[in-house]
């Protein structure tokens, strides 16, 4: 059974950080490519980052970009993105992503970790 949990959500402050992480279990995590999504209130699904099975290769999208970092530790299957210099608009709940195919469609993804960036 495919398993992605998600963690390192919180409340922060503008201009303030936080690593989110995702353990991913039930299938081989080095084969895929791992993506970043993020919801807010209201909204639909959002493609924040893409990372390569490898790890060399990674997309951001233009908002994020300079200011997350995503990363990934195959040999403990975790998926991981840093988020720095947070602005209240990216206050969301952020989902990792198996196969994300794009417009919102996927394959499996995580319970969601809340993000909210607020003074």
């Amino acid at each position: 059974e495919v398993q992605l949990v998600e963690s390192g959500g919180g409340l922060v402050q503008p201009g303030g950080s936080l690593r989110l992480s995702c353990a991913a279990s039930g299938f081989t995590f080095s084969a895929y490519s791992m993506t970043w999504v993020r919801q807010a209130p209201g909204k639909g699904l959002e493609w924040v980052s893409t990372i390569s099975s490898g790890g060399s290769n990674t997309f951001y999208a233009d908002s994020v970009k300079g200011r997350f970092t995503i990363s990934r530790d195959n040999a403990q299957n975790t998926l991981y993105l840093q988020l720095n210099s947070l602005r209240t608009e990216d206050t969301a709940m952020y989902y990792c992503v198996r196969r994300w195919f794009g417009a919102g469609t996927f394959d499996y993804r995580g319970q969601g970790t809340q993000v909210t960036v607020s003074s």
